[in-house]
This record gives C-alpha cells, structure tokens and sequence, in this order.
C-alpha cells in the first residue's frame, strides 16, 4: 500500500511539472495572426519597376501581428543590408514610409515599411491606440524578422522612422543593439509635445488640467464600452489656423497623401490614444546610442526645434558624438519630408550614403 502511495505521489508529482512545462512552453509560443492583407496596389506613391514587393507580417514581443510591405532591389547577389521604416505618427505604410522604403530598395538595400501596433493593416485591439513601449518594440520586431531572413545580413540592419516615428527610432536605437544605423526625419519627440504642447506652450497647471480632462474620458470610455475617436487633420482648414495645420492638411486631406486606412486622412487616434505618453520621456537615453545616427528636417517646419534639441543632447552631452549627424533642408516645411514636396526636398543620395557607410 505504501508502495503504491508513493508511486502515485511520483507519478502526480512528474505529472505536474510535465503539464507546468507543457502550459509554459503554450502560453510562451510566437503566434501569429492572419491578418487580411490588401493585395492591389494601394499607395499614395506610384510602384517602381526596380524592386520586388511582397507582403509580409511579422510578431512583436507582446503577441501583435504587424503588417508590413517587403521591398528588395531585382537582381541582387549576396546577403543585403536591411532598414525598418515607419512614420509619420498616424500614417500608414502605403505613405511616407512606403516611399522611402521603395526609392531607398532601388539603392541596393532591402527595405520593409510597416503599420505600427493598433494601425493600418496590423493587427493590435482596441484600434487607434498608441504606446511608448509597444510602439518602440515594433521597431525591435522588426529587426527581429529581418535578422531571420536568409538574403540579410544581421551585422547589417538600420531603422528610419518619420515625425513621431522618428523619435521613436532613436528611443529603438537606444535599447536594441542590434541596430547598426538609425535616420530620424522630420522628427517628433510624442512625449514631449503630447506633455507639453506645441513649442512647450503647456505649463504644470496645464499639464495638470490635460490629465484630469483625459482621465475623465477614460471612465465615459469604460461606462459606455466604446473608444471614441478625436478626430484626424482638421477638415475644412480655418483661415486663422496656424501654418503647421494647413500644412498637415495639404498633405493628408488631398490627393497628394489621403488614404482611406490613414488615422490622420480620417478620424484620428482615439482620445485617449496617447495619454501614456504623457509622462514617459522617450528621448531621456538616447545620448547613450553608440551606433550611427543622421536626423534630417526641414529649415522652415514647425517641428524642426525637436531634432535640434535631440541632436544637441546627442553631441554636446555624449562621449558618442562623432558618428552623429544634423542634417537641415533649407526652405523645407515639415510635410514636405513626407514625399518630397514637390521639391525633391527628401535627401535621398544623403540617406544611401549614410546607410552604405554605417552598414558596411
């Protein structure tokens, strides 16, 4: 009897740790989603007959499928370098950031621009959400797909990220080593406009007042069961409006980059979409980056006080200042580094050298 009491007790025992190892090795498993991917040919930009492009999705550290388009130069040989590219800050692939992925794999680099979590074609629930750490891993889990391609080189893998994908960029740049050579273009810091406003308007008292505004809004949220959206680009343009949001208009409510998955062409993010951002500096590391970082904006954008504040911090308080530089357009507004603006303004000669150089 006492054999048998202590065979069970084994057998439950083993039994145990066999079902904890098997529920672990359940719960701890990369899976992805189906997402339902459109198939034709839906940019703001016209395809080139110089790359090959496919679909692909890939899986971030928190479970979410992201969407990307996968652009590659014809005819290559060998093991390519690679760049991630996202941006603007509630765009999507099929804009800025497919066109720099386009034009920079007719250079002789593979490129993959993606939707970030919550947007676009990638999967992510509640939709229209935003997240300082999420945002900043679909940079790494880009990485991660192009680090386990067979025609890339993982010594040789850079990020670009526009408006407030660029300082998302950086902040990627700052945790993920792997990452051999960064752009910010037009960059946004999110933190600190979302926290202190435009130009650094918003005071304590203000900040203060956001928060309750915002927080209200979470339990109407909560009590109702819905995320109202707050709305995308102001459509039509009052003729007061500052010059920075006919200049966002101009881009996204126009022919020249709406498109119909696009928060900023339509409703916007939800209204409390960026509230954790309020308080979590992004940047706060990023003089720590050791690898290869080129920021680029425009002379006359709105915006351009970001880079230089983020380039300033870079240089004057890092011992990595060397391989780090501010490049300034001259006369370009901040959309006019979406897709040019009509003025060629994006430096692109200016970005394949810099990738050919750190990625070498």
């Amino acid at each position: 009897m006492k054999t048998l009491l202590v065979t069970t007790a084994l057998f439950v025992a083993i039994s145990t740790v066999t079902m904890a190892q098997i529920t672990t090795a359940i719960d701890n498993k990369i899976v992805k989603q189906e997402l339902q991917l459109t198939q034709e040919w839906d940019k703001t930009f016209p395809k080139s007959e110089k790359v090959n492009h496919r679909k692909i999705t890939f899986v971030n550290r928190y479970g979410i499928t992201l969407a990307a388009d996968l652009y590659e130069p014809k005819n290559y040989n060998g093991k390519l370098a690679a760049i991630a590219i996202s941006g603007p800050f509630g765009a999507v692939k099929e804009q800025a950031s497919g066109l720099y992925a386009q034009t920079i794999a007719e250079r002789g680099f593979l490129t993959i621009a993606f939707d970030p979590s919550f947007t676009g074609e990638s999967g992510g629930t509640p939709r229209y959400m935003a997240s300082p750490d999420i945002n900043t891993e679909d940079f790494s889990a880009a990485v991660d797909f192009l680090s386990t391609q067979e025609n890339v080189d993982p010594e040789r893998i850079g990020i670009l990220g526009i408006c407030g994908w660029g300082g998302l960029a950086l902040n990627a740049a700052a945790i993920d080593t792997r990452i051999k050579a960064t752009v910010a273009s037009t960059m946004y810091d999110m933190t600190r406009v979302n926290s202190q406003g435009y130009f650094d308007s918003i005071d304590e008292d203000g900040r203060y007042k956001n928060r309750v505004a915002l927080n209200k809004q979470r339990t109407e949220d909560y009590r109702n069961g819905y995320y109202p959206h707050q709305g995308g680009v102001v459509d039509p343009v009052p003729n007061d409006a500052p010059f920075f949001v006919k200049d966002y208009h101009n881009y996204y409510k126009t022919s020249r980059g709406y498109h119909k998955r696009s928060l900023n062409s339509n409703n916007g993010w939800n209204v409390t979409g960026c509230i954790s951002f309020m308080n979590q500096p992004i940047l706060c590391y990023s003089n720590e980056i050791r690898s290869a970082v080129l920021i680029i904006h425009g002379e006359k954008a709105h915006s351009c006080y970001f880079s230089r504040d983020a380039y300033k911090d870079m240089t004057t308080h890092s011992k990595y200042a060397a391989n780090k530089e501010l490049l300034i357009i001259p006369n370009a507004v901040h959309t006019d580094l979406y897709d040019g603006g009509g003025k060629n303004a994006i430096p692109f000669d200016k970005l394949e050298r810099f990738f050919k150089e750190a990625l070498k």
